[in-house]
C-alpha cells in the first residue's frame, strides 16, 4: 500500500493528519480492514511527534472511521462507514430529551411520508412479496394465543427499512434504521402496546403496502404520514399518563 501522507503544518498538526486519513478513506486508498502503519511509521511519514500521531488516531477512532486494537497482530484498522456514530449521537441526544415527540412526529412525517411515496413509484413485483411476506408474519403474530409486542414491532421495523431499500437512497434508509433503531427503541417505552393498538398498526401497514403496490404515491404518503402522526400520539398519551 504506497501512501502519499505530506508533511503537516505546523499550526494544528494533528487536526491535518486526520484530514490526510480521512481524505484516504474516503476516496477509497485506504479500505474497511486495512490496517494503518504503526505509529513509528506515520511518525516518520508526517515528521511528527508520536504523541501528534496517537491525538490524531483517537480523533479518527472518535470519529468511527477506525477500530484501535491492542496487541501483537493489533494496530488502526480502517472501519466501515455506517451510521453507528450517529446513532450512538442520536442516543445522547433523546437521553438528554432534546428530541420531544412533536420533533420525532415532524421528522417522521416528512421521512417515513417521502420513502412511502418514492417506493410506491420504483416498487418492483419482488419488492412486493417481500413486503407481504412480512405482513404474512406479522399477522401470524396476532394470531397467537400468547401475543409477542416486541417481536411485532421488529416486523415493523423490518418493513420500514425495506420499503427505504425499495427507494434506493442511502440518506433515507440511513435515516430510517436511525429513527427505528434508536428513536423509536428509546420512546416506545411510553406506549402500552396492547393487542388492540398493534392490530390497528398491522392494518395501517397492510393499507400502506397495498397503496405501495398499486403504484399510488399520493396515498402511499398520506398513509405513512397518517400512521406516524397516530403513533407518536399515542407515545404523547402514555408519557403523560407516566408523568
Amino acid at each position: 500500500m504506497q501512501l502519499n501522507f505530506e508533511k503537516p503544518k505546523t499550526n494544528r498538526i494533528f487536526q491535518n493528519i486526520v484530514d490526510q486519513i480521512q481524505g484516504a478513506i474516503l476516496n477509497g486508498q485506504l479500505k474497511t480492514g486495512d490496517t494503518l502503519p504503526s505509529e513509528m511509521k506515520l511518525k516518520e511519514m508526517f515528521a511528527t511527534s508520536r504523541g501528534t500521531i496517537r491525538e490524531a488516531l483517537r480523533v479518527l477512532e472518535q470519529k468511527g472511521l477506525i477500530d484501535i486494537k491492542t496487541g501483537v497482530s493489533g494496530g488502526a484498522v480502517i472501519k466501515a462507514i455506517n451510521t453507528e456514530k450517529i446513532m450512538e449521537d442520536l442516543d445522547l441526544l433523546i437521553q438528554t430529551q432534546k428530541v420531544t415527540f412533536d420533533h420525532l412526529a415532524e421528522f417522521r412525517e416528512g421521512v417515513e411520508g417521502s420513502v412511502a411515496a418514492i417506493a410506491a413509484q420504483r416498487v418492483t413485483t419482488q419488492d412486493i412479496e417481500k413486503l407481504n411476506e412480512l405482513l404474512l408474519e406479522a399477522k401470524k403474530l396476532l394470531e397467537q394465543g400468547e401475543f409477542d409486542t416486541h417481536a411485532f414491532l421488529h416486523i415493523d421495523m423490518r418493513l420500514h427499512i425495506a420499503l427505504a431499500q425499495i427507494v434506493g437512497n442511502p440518506l433515507y434508509l440511513a435515516n430510517i434504521q436511525i429513527v427505528h433503531k434508536k428513536i423509536l427503541e428509546a420512546m416506545s417505552q411510553f406506549v402500552n402496546y396492547d393487542k388492540q393498538i398493534v392490530a390497528r398498526n398491522y392494518r395501517d401497514l397492510c393499507d400502506m403496502v397495498q397503496a405501495i403496490a398499486q403504484g399510488d404515491a399520493d396515498q402511499a404518503r398520506i398513509l405513512a404520514q397518517n400512521h406516524v402522526r397516530l403513533f407518536v400520539g399515542y407515545m404523547k398519551a402514555g408519557y403523560t399518563d407516566e408523568a
